[in-house]
């Protein structure tokens, strides 16, 4: 059962989770060519302790950035509130929800759950798939969690528009 909610688009709710979101252009941000190359095994951008401060604030997702076949990341570190709207979170299950526009790959203090047909959360997602993400299966009330999404615009023969986030929210939920 949801016990709360939180959407990360809204100034008051990233004040409340003492949040900002950053934004880099690229697979590898700061490297030369988006840091895309033939057969590259992993990125740094996905870290939870990747160094984002020089990246841009981020002040609406859903603005649609670059084009044609291009990569990005959104990153977001959020501290757990006590309560939400007077309803107290801890021990509750958190859930990340979003949709990247076009792929997107969502990324939690470094992990990825990529057991999509077992869970069905959808960490990995193609084509503006919802996905919906553990944060954590129990919160802690000042516990930070690092949030890294990263996009692609597709489809990949023939992109068009540009990458952005549909929405992005916690939900907090008890049995």
């Amino acid at each position: 059962m949801i016990i709360a909610k939180l959407n990360l688009e809204k100034a008051e709710h990233l004040e409340l989770t003492n949040a900002q979101w950053r934004y880099a252009d690229g697979l590898v941000p700061g490297e030369p060519n988006g840091g895309l190359v033939d057969q590259l095994t992993e990125t740094p951008a996905r870290l939870a302790d990747y160094d984002d401060s020089n990246w841009a604030t981020c002040e609406d997702i859903r603005a649609a950035v670059s084009k044609g076949l291009c990569f990005g990341w959104y990153r977001i570190t959020v501290t757990l509130p006590e309560e939400v709207d007077g309803v107290s979170v801890a021990g509750s299950q958190v859930w990340f929800h979003t949709c990247i526009d076009d792929y997107g790959e969502v990324w939690v203090d470094g992990d990825i759950d990529v057991a999509f047909g077992e869970s069905g959360r959808g960490a990995a997602s193609g084509f503006n798939a919802p996905q919906r993400v553990v944060v954590t299966e129990s919160a802690e009330p000042g516990a930070k969690h690092v949030i890294a999404c990263l996009a692609v615009n597709g489809p990949f023969g023939r992109p068009g528009g540009g990458i952005f986030l549909r929405s992005a929210k916690l939900e907090f939920e008890r049995e």
